[in-house]
């Protein structure tokens, strides 16, 4: 891939997802974009540029940014937040308050989001709250993966095992093994592709917390500031953004107030 089509790349890449590839990400979009021309049996960088773009239907750019985007998770990921969590919602719900939303807003193959449901229903149950946990993706490939919910063992290996027991089923095909999410954590979870760089976004509110962890990282201030500007539109008063523990909302132009490192409320 020469220099000027990396650009043309990286340009409609920023365009359309918001993803902000700085110019020593060559390698890695000639890599990605290479796998993309290979399932197409597409042999020009550039013919597969013009493929794209002309491409109505924008199931291939659906395509390319899956190919594109980084997926880095675990279960019970930077812990602290999901103690918090815990402690918000039996505070909120000793207080008296039923109904609880919750947004999970880069899902990825859904660690996040089913660490959040274990944590709703060891903390406050579901069986007198109306509870719903929003799942989301700009990666309709890792979307699949988080509704299937179904994980090799070693991607449990932070779940306590009191809480595997509980809240996986293992599912065994000879020798080998694999745990699938149950029922009652797929109940609260509801599952959409998301594009976080083109607010406004689909849901009313409003919202409880709004876990938004290591995905700004890929964005520019521009980007960052209308996204942040609409978390805070959906957010309740006295609600909720966790953001990764390398993120930070300083210089940036925002409503929310510091609660800790990572934390912040409206």
């Amino acid at each position: 891939m020469n220099r000027k089509t990396f650009e043309k790349f990286r340009s409609l890449i920023y365009e359309k997802s918001g993803i902000s590839l700085g110019e020593q990400k060559e390698a890695l979009v000639s890599a990605r974009v290479g796998k993309r021309m290979r399932a197409l049996q597409i042999g020009d960088f550039d013919a597969y540029y013009a493929y794209v773009v002309r491409d109505e239907s924008g199931q291939e750019m659906v395509e390319l940014l899956d190919a594109i985007s980084t997926n880095v998770t675990s279960f019970f990921r930077e812990p602290q937040h999901f103690d918090l969590l815990h402690s918000l919602l039996t505070t909120w719900k000793n207080q008296g308050q039923r109904r609880f939303r919750i947004w999970s807003a880069a899902s990825s193959t859904g660690e996040e989001p089913y660490t959040i449901a274990m944590t709703v229903l060891e903390s406050i149950g579901n069986r007198d709250v109306d509870m719903r946990i929003l799942a989301t993706d700009i990666s309709t490939r890792v979307l699949a993966k988080c509704q299937e919910g179904v994980y090799e063992p070693h991607k449990l290996d932070g779940v306590p095992a009191a809480l595997r027991d509980r809240f996986f089923d293992r599912m065994q095909d000879g020798k080998q093994f694999q745990y699938r999410a149950n029922d009652a954590m797929k109940k609260l979870l509801v599952f959409r592709r998301l594009n976080l760089a083109t607010p406004p976004f689909p849901m009313r509110g409003p919202l409880d917390v709004v876990f938004c962890r290591n995905v700004m990282i890929y964005f520019d201030n521009d980007v960052r500031t209308r996204l942040l500007e609409e978390i805070h539109r959906l957010l309740k008063p006295g609600g909720y953004l966790m953001v990764g523990h390398a993120e930070s909302l300083t210089g940036l132009v925002s409503s929310f107030r510091t609660v800790r490192p990572s934390v912040y409320t409206k």
